[in-house]
Formats: C-alpha cells, sequence, structure tokens
C-alpha cells in the first residue's frame, strides 16, 4: 500500500525554530502518575485585550491568500503555546493541524514544531484511563510523522494501545465510544494503523464501534448527532433537539479522516460515505448570514455569537469532501467561501485566532478574544484542504 503524502517536506530543524520550541519533558504524562483531566488553562485563554484584528490578510481562495493566514495563524500558535504543549486531545488536534500546514504551504518548521514536541513525549500516549478515545488522538500525529520517517519508535506505544482496544469488547450497552467526539479522536488512528500495517483488525473494530456509537447518537431525522445520551432528550429555547456545533465537526472532520484510509471495497464504506454526504448537506443549511456556525445548530436565535471551531471543522471536511469529488463542488464551494471569509474576520494582528469555545459539551458562551488549540487546529486543517482545492488535485464529482 502506497503511503506517501501528496506533498513531501523534509523535517530538519531550523536553528531559529529551535530555540523558538522548547521540548516539553515536564509535560509528558506517561505513567500512573498522568492527569486524566484535561489542562484546560494550557489549552486557551480570553484576554479583555486581545489587541485590533488583523488587517492584512484576504479571504480569497488564492492559495497565496490562504496560506498567508495558516501562516500568521500557526507562528502566533506556535510562540503563545511553548511551554504548553502537552498529550492530550486538545493539542492533537492543534499538531494534526499544523502537520497540514506544512504539507500546504511547503514550510518545514510547523512540521518540524511537531515532530520535536513528540521527541519530547518519547512517542508514547496518555495510558490511565484506556480505553478512553480523548487519549489515544495524539496517535494520528505519531502516525502521520511515521509515514514520513519510518522509526519503529514513532508508532510503537500507539500500536500496543490501539491493539489493546481492538481486543476490547464492542458492546451496544456499553459503547466505548459514548461521546460523539470520540469520533474524530480514535477511529483515525485505527485506519492509519490499518493503511500502515495493513491488519485488518484495526478496521473492523473501528467499524464495529463507530456504527455503536452511531446507532446510539445519530439523529436520522435530522442527520446529526446528539453529544452523547444525556443530549437525547434536551431541547433548545425554541423546542427543537440540542446539536451542539463543535460536537458535530468532530464528526463530520472524523468522517474525512476515515474516508481517506478506507479501502474503496471495504463493505461499509458505502455507509461512511452516506453519512458524510447527509451531514455535510444538513449543516450546509444551517451556515449564517456570515459564513460560519452557532454553537447551537437548531436555535441560531438564542445564540448571539458565531463560532470558530465547530465551523473550522466543517470548512476542513467540506473541502476534503470537494477534493476527493464526494461533494458538489456547485453546492459546496461557496459554502467553504463563505466560512473561510467568516473565520478570516476572526484573525486578531498577532496570529491569535478568536471566537472559539472554550472546552465543553454543549453550547456555551466565550468571547471575541477566545482562542483555544483545538479550534487553531481546525483552521489549520481547512486551510489544507482549501489550498489543495485551489490546485486542483481533486477528482471528478460523482453524485
Amino acid at each position: 500500500m502506497n503511503l506517501t503524502h501528496r506533498h513531501s517536506y523534509l523535517f530538519v530543524l531550523p536553528c531559529a525554530l529551535s530555540l523558538l520550541i522548547t521540548l516539553p519533558t515536564t509535560r509528558a504524562q506517561t505513567g500512573t502518575a498522568a492527569a486524566s483531566s484535561v489542562d484546560r488553562q494550557a489549552s486557551g485563554d480570553e484576554p479583555t485585550d486581545p489587541g485590533p484584528l488583523a488587517t492584512g490578510l484576504s479571504a480569497k481562495l488564492h492559495r497565496k491568500d490562504i496560506e498567508s493566514a495558516m501562516r500568521k495563524v500557526a507562528d502566533w500558535q506556535l510562540i503563545d503555546a511553548q511551554e504548553k504543549f502537552n498529550q492530550q486531545w486538545t493539542y492533537a488536534a492543534l499538531y494534526d493541524g499544523l502537520l497540514a500546514a506544512s504539507r500546504a504551504t511547503g514550510y518545514p518548521k510547523y512540521a518540524d514544531a511537531v515532530a520535536k514536541i513528540s521527541e519530547g513525549f518519547d512517542w508514547k500516549l496518555l495510558d490511565t484511563r484506556f480505553p478512553h478515545a480523548d487519549d489515544q488522538a495524539l496517535g494520528q500525529a505519531y502516525l502521520d510523522l511515521y509515514r514520513i520517517k519510518a522509526d519503529p519508535r514513532r508508532i510503537a506505544s500507539t500500536k500496543e494501545v490501539m491493539t489493546r482496544l481492538v481486543g476490547e469488547p464492542s458492546d451496544p450497552k456499553k459503547p466505548i465510544w459514548w461521546w460523539c467526539d470520540a469520533l474524530f479522536m480514535a477511529p483515525p488512528v485505527l485506519v492509519r494503523l490499518y493503511a500502515i500495517t495493513d491488519d485488518r483488525s484495526y478496521l473492523d473494530a473501528l467499524d464495529r464501534n463507530w456504527w455503536i456509537t452511531s446507532d446510539l447518537l445519530y439523529s436520522p431525522t435530522e442527520n446529526l448527532y446528539f453529544r452523547d445520551a444525556h443530549y437525547l432528550d434536551k431541547k433548545e429555547k425554541n423546542g427543537k433537539p440540542l446539536f451542539w456545533a463543535r460536537g458535530n465537526g468532530w464528526v463530520l472532520a472524523g468522517l474525512a479522516n476515515v474516508l481517506q484510509y478506507m479501502p474503496k471495497d471495504y463493505p461499509t464504506r458505502n455507509k461512511y460515505l452516506a453519512q458524510f454526504r447527509e451531514m455535510a448537506t444538513r449543516i450546509a443549511q444551517l451556515q449564517t448570514s456570515d459564513g460560519l456556525w452557532k454553537t447551537g445548530l437548531l436555535d441560531q436565535e438564542a445564540y448571539p455569537m458565531s463560532e470558530v471551531s465547530g465551523s473550522a471543522f466543517y470548512t476542513f471536511a467540506m473541502a476534503w469532501g470537494i477534493n476527493e469529488g464526494i461533494l458538489d463542488p456547485k453546492v459546496f464551494r461557496p459554502i467553504v467561501a463563505r466560512s473561510w471569509a467568516g473565520m478570516i474576520s476572526h484573525v486578531y494582528a498577532n496570529g491569535r485566532l478568536g471566537s472559539i469555545q472554550p472546552i465543553g459539551a454543549a453550547p456555551d458562551a466565550f468571547t471575541a478574544s477566545s482562542s483555544y488549540v483545538y479550534g487553531v487546529g481546525g483552521f489549520l486543517l481547512a486551510g489544507s484542504e482549501l489550498d489543495r482545492m485551489e490546485r486542483h488535485e481533486k477528482h471528478s464529482f460523482k453524485p
């Protein structure tokens, strides 16, 4: 199986970047003392005075403009997060975005930073609350880096943990992935391990557990996911079901991530394609006039501000779907163009990306300055697929 990236780059650590990025050895958590709770303070903040918004960025879908915005945001995030890097899911999404930024822009420093950070973690996953998917999310970055340099150390921990996961019973009464966010965290790791090892057990475990979660949380009426079973009966102020924007962003991006490596002849692939198209179509219908989405998808009037992280993951997944010939560009290109423009309007002069909801499980308040690393990761992933769209490296659309 060909595992070569569409765009390759060398992982050479420039001296300047080596000085900039601090090895996070003090935050590596691999033993029994590892914290199971998320380090909220490390993942972002909401300053009272974030400074002025950026004025030199263009929202046009031209490669130079897309890449300029990606670099501005990525550069700021690398500086802001130094000495805060950790192995938790919040940063895992950022690392995925930084790797995508290097692929898109050709600048190796973002991927070099992730490689150096990973060395500081000794390429280990957190493993104190197995089989929790959040602690497995970092495996995606390790595996993507392994595909560039096939050093067995880079995947040893991930392979061991995910092999244990394959052996876990798949019980609909006790779902392993009981919350929808998990579909972004663990399945992309399993499908990459399949692609690297050609061991179908990883793919089959993914498939069994995905549809258990889908049966529990997916609404075939609304074509959206409830965050978890506690929300199945919760309502918005207008009486409609409560569907969280970022939660559905995790799922739609997870679907794109899984389909990217799932074989064309896999027996249930068409089910994933159908769910991807259903969700993308429904989410597109809920886009607001500013190009973004509200944190509560079915009661836009209840939420005063549009939110960036959910919007970013939607944009990434939809642009990927266009590039792969899965979504109709005539329908979805205007959607992603508006959403990219909406996100660009929330970039500050120093590169901070604002209007990102803090860690949570449902729609909640945030400020214009609110910036969290997972939202930045989503933004960079979105930019990478929009950049690819503008390179015209895509398949013909097949309805």
